[in-house]
């Protein structure tokens, strides 16, 4: 059991992790539905404060709660691209449309890799593999939808924010599952070591 654990390279507080992210994500998501302002301006900002935001909090919760060191490396680059995207969106939202497709593109391209390369690395070694491995799946396949779309301002915006919806909804039962799977059994707490001499 003790080297199963420390083969791990997710601490037992990983679950939270996922949890912080969804509800980074549903913020924006919210902003953007209940908004009738889908202007490029509008989306730099929205996008830039999740970007920074969440780029922040994966890189500080995923150094405390990851035990593999180069899985921290990888976590701490992508939260530094998600601070670098937003933190541009920020400083240039008056960009206009074709900033904002190219930004989100290239975050969306390069932190959906380090996640997929992060799932694929730990695949049946960790029990985050495969969330990594949807959400950085999920996230590439966000570029590849906007470096195709159309340019149109209402379409990007709003994809921004169902991609933020079902990125938060995914991220939530994915701590929940974690935080359940990481629970031990009451029973198992509860039998006392000698029963089986008992009987």
């Amino acid at each position: 059991m003790a080297n199963a654990q420390a083969s791990h390279s997710v601490g037992t507080r990983y679950w939270s992790v996922p949890i912080v992210r969804a509800a980074l994500a549903f913020v924006p998501a919210a902003a953007i539905t209940f908004n009738a302002n889908h202007s490029a301006q509008f989306g730099l900002v929205v996008f830039g404060a999740f970007a920074l935001v969440s780029g922040v909090a994966v890189g500080l919760l995923s150094r405390r709660t990851l035990t593999d060191a180069r899985e921290r490396s990888l976590f701490l680059l992508q939260g530094v691209v998600g601070m670098a995207a937003g933190a541009l969106a920020l400083a240039f939202n008056a960009g206009g449309l074709g900033f904002f497709l190219y930004l989100v593109t290239v975050w969306a391209a390069v932190t959906g890799f380090l996640e997929l390369y992060s799932g694929i690395r730990a695949r049946r070694r960790d029990p985050g593999d495969r969330d990594w491995l949807v959400v950085g799946a999920f996230t590439a396949v966000l570029a590849l939808v906007f470096l195709l779309l159309p340019p149109n301002p209402v379409v990007s915006v709003g994809l921004l924010g169902a991609y933020l919806v079902m990125l938060g909804v995914y991220l939530v039962i994915a701590g929940l599952s974690l935080k359940w799977a990481s629970t031990p059994d009451p029973r198992t707490l509860t039998a006392s070591p000698n029963d089986s001499d008992t009987l």
